[in-house]
């Protein structure tokens, strides 16, 4: 059996055998040239898309079917005469384009909109007849695709293209959608033009439409513009690459041998599923040839095996038999169900490796999954819809039931306006320029994998962030607060207060500290740390508005500090700690400074004198580890008043007077200062080191509760711990 077939198993009859075939897009242009000629042809050329249409929608009513014929009838008259550079007539372009939407589930407004797209454009059809004879919304998409088409696809108009194709798209992914299978025929054809032409549609194709498809989840219109565009732009490679894929075909059927031990496996396992060997495109073969460095590629190589079940539960009970049965390869495993992409798709991806050490890749998902992946949001339905039965094109949402979110991808999702199109909406606003605007569209674009952060908004209230791989706190203020992000004064990563440039990671737990009382902005080295289109927009935008802002407060002076006597503190003469060695003088060590009832022990340093460290100091385990021996010691029963001194940092957010309001609580609770150092800001962080001598061994816990209580001062540790890292604190 042949990569290129299907393998069905534990198939009833009951079950639908269209959900795991490849969607072939390109069979569809041929058929588009059923629309020449005269009146006779028409029937053949518009029954044609309306079978597609039903097959996709079976709900679709008579009112909906009539809708098709009417926009055919405007379009083909209204084109009539019209050529296209291949010579076909112009009719030929919008009929494709509408068969290639159906084919992957459009709804009826997407396909009249699609059929009329460029009557506006390039006949005497106005946008206010479209409106009269086929509703507001037909108008609507039809007058976004016609913006969209009259910009200038040109290299040096390219960021002020795609700045106005998203404002063409307006609320409306469907505009969008429209222009992917335009651009899709027009790829297809593209051979009539001249070289250089042909090459600059390709990078403009591959730079940025290929990726907005991929945002939108058209798994099969993506794999082909891929290709399409690989043997425009690298000719010689693809058909290298096309010669492996046929010399494969031609071969044995390695790939088929593993489905049918998995077939077997997942019968005897009492599950239903459908399999089929899913035969790779010609760009996702020549990237696993690069990322195998160039190494022959075996027959598994070339596809992978698909299988497809009813429910989510179903999927894991799958990867269970797999993982068992098989030898799994554990680097290979990705979960998208529990953790869908950007684009709503799920499914497992395993590896699996059967007896003869043959390794082949496998996807598992239900049929619905399936479906979403090949079709993305274009499949999804008209969420404008209400879904009530025999309600003709307005029922076709429901009765797919490819528009609900009972399962997968959740409720309150509107699939014309997903959440990345929304910020790309709102950066082309915020955007200075268009250049600006093209390279955070391009960097977005590029971005492949998501992060998801879990948000502290509160005591009691907590969320999920979304943001790309390697976003930092900066971009984290910004996608939660937009340009309220200028308020962010801090951060706190896992519990711990970070510096804003910190690189986020997937499940870290953040908590954003805003300060809404701010009048500064952001510095401008936080364009440094930001990596997502919004932060950077919004940075710039408020760096160009503010010349010759400075961020930053000039940092708190430490003037000279005089040791201040605590209240009622005496000289200590006597030690503190006496060791288990006779005769040995006795010192606190002031790496940890150490004080009743801290566990401690001691190490003999230069003289014969015992210094005495705290358990958990970092000096203990070095001086252990160089093989000095320790020295037991405790602390004297009979305390002497005064004299205990400790080291204690306060980290917290630069404000004006921080170091008097600090100074003041520590001599408010009766305790001297020996000495303070306050280090340069750092993106509004600064660390206050005091020492201080304390009353008694009992006031240091109360000491730090007060600092802590300081507006602004975030947390106060034990000096050692900020050398060690150690988790526990006072």
């Amino acid at each position: 059996m042949s990569a290129h077939n299907a393998v069905d198993a534990g198939r009833t009859a009951e079950e639908p055998r269209r959900g795991t075939r490849r969607i072939d897009l390109r069979r569809l242009g041929r058929v588009a040239l059923l629309g020449v000629g005269g009146g006779s042809r028409l029937p053949d050329a518009i029954e044609h898309l309306i079978k597609v249409h039903r097959g996709r929608h079976p709900a679709a009513g008579s009112a909906a079917i009539e809708q098709l014929r009417k926009a055919y009838v405007l379009a083909e008259s209204s084109h009539r005469g019209q050529t296209r550079k291949s010579g076909e007539p112009y009719i030929t372009h919008p009929l494709a384009v509408t068969l290639i939407l159906a084919e992957l589930g459009a709804e009826t407004t997407t396909l009249t909109a699609s059929l009329l797209h460029d009557t506006v454009e390039d006949t005497e059809v106005t946008l206010d007849q479209v409106e009269r004879e086929f509703g507001a919304e037909v108008g609507y998409l039809v007058d976004g695709v016609t913006k969209l088409e009259k910009v200038d696809y040109g290299a040096a108009a390219e960021p002020e293209t795609f700045r106005k194709m998203l404002v063409a798209t307006g609320n409306d992914v469907r505009v969008m959608s429209i222009k992917l299978a335009d651009r899709l025929h027009n790829m297809r054809t593209l051979g009539v033009m001249r070289p250089e032409k042909q090459a600059r549609i390709a990078h403009v194709t591959r730079d940025v439409l290929i990726p907005l498809a991929e945002r939108l989840g058209v798994q099969a219109l993506k794999s082909e513009l891929e290709d399409l565009v690989f043997a425009v732009l690298h000719p010689e490679e693809y058909r290298r690459t096309r010669a492996m894929i046929e010399e494969n075909a031609a071969g044995s059927d390695l790939l088929g041998g593993i489905a049918g031990q998995v077939r077997t496996v997942l019968r005897e396992a009492g599950i239903t599923a459908e399999i089929a060997i899913r035969p790779r495109h010609a760009v996702s073969v020549h990237r696993l040839l690069l990322k195998r460095g160039g190494k022959q590629l075996s027959g598994c190589d070339f596809g992978r095996l698909l299988v497809l079940v009813g429910e989510n539960a179903d999927c894991y009970a799958v990867l269970g038999e797999l993982h068992t049965c098989f030898t799994p390869v554990i680097a290979e495993f990705k979960d998208f169900i529990a953790a869908p992409k950007f684009n709503l798709y799920q499914s497992l991806h395993t590896a699996i490796a059967d007896g003869d050490g043959r390794i082949a890749e496998v996807l598992v998902r239900t049929r619905r999954m399936h479906h979403v992946a090949e079709t993305g949001v274009i499949g999804l339905g008209d969420p404008h819809a209400a879904a009530e039965p025999g309600a003709g094109a307005d029922a076709e949402r429901g009765e797919s039931g490819i528009g609900s979110t009972s399962e997968g991808w959740g409720g309150g999702i509107d699939p014309t306006r997903p959440g990345w199109l929304a910020r790309l909406l709102d950066w082309q606003r915020a955007a200075p320029d268009a250049d600006t605007f093209w390279s955070a569209l391009r960097d977005d674009l590029a971005q492949d994998r998501e992060i998801t952060v879990v948000t502290a908004q509160g005591e009691d209230a907590s969320g999920t962030l979304r943001l790309p791989d390697g976003a930092t706190c900066v971009d984290a203020a910004y996608a939660m607060h937009g340009e309220a992000g200028h308020a962010c004064v801090g951060a706190r990563v896992n519990g711990r207060l970070a510096p804003l440039g910190t690189a986020l990671r997937d499940g870290d737990t953040l908590q954003l500290l805003m300060d809404d009382s701010a009048t500064s902005g952001p510095d401008r080295d936080w364009l440094e740390h930001a990596t997502t289109p919004a932060a950077r927009i919004a940075i710039t935008r408020w760096l160009s508005q503010h010349p010759a802002a400075e961020r930053d407060e000039q940092p708190d002076r430490v003037p000279p500090v005089r040791p201040v006597p605590a209240a009622g503190a005496v000289p200590a003469a006597d030690p503190l700690a006496v060791a288990d060695l006779p005769g040995a003088a006795v010192r606190l060590a002031r790496c940890c400074t150490p004080v009743p009832p801290d566990r401690v022990t001691g190490f003999v340093i230069r003289g014969g004198t015992v210094a005495v460290h705290r358990v958990e100091c970092p000096s203990t385990g070095r001086m252990a580890a160089d093989g000095r021996a320790p020295v037991p010691v405790r602390w004297r029963e009979d305390q002497p008043a005064g004299g205990y001194r400790a080291t204690v940092l306060a980290e917290a957010l630069s404000r004006p007077r921080l170091l008097a309001d600090l100074t003041e609580v520590i001599a408010g609770q009766g305790v001297g200062i020996v000495s303070a150092a306050v280090e340069p800001p750092q993106e509004h962080r600064v660390r206050h080191t005091y020492t201080v001598e304390l009353p008694d061994a009992e006031a240091l816990p109360a000491l730090m509760r007060a600092m802590r209580a300081v507006p602004g001062v975030y947390d106060v540790y034990r000096a050692q711990l900020a050398v060690s890292g150690a988790a526990a604190r006072n």
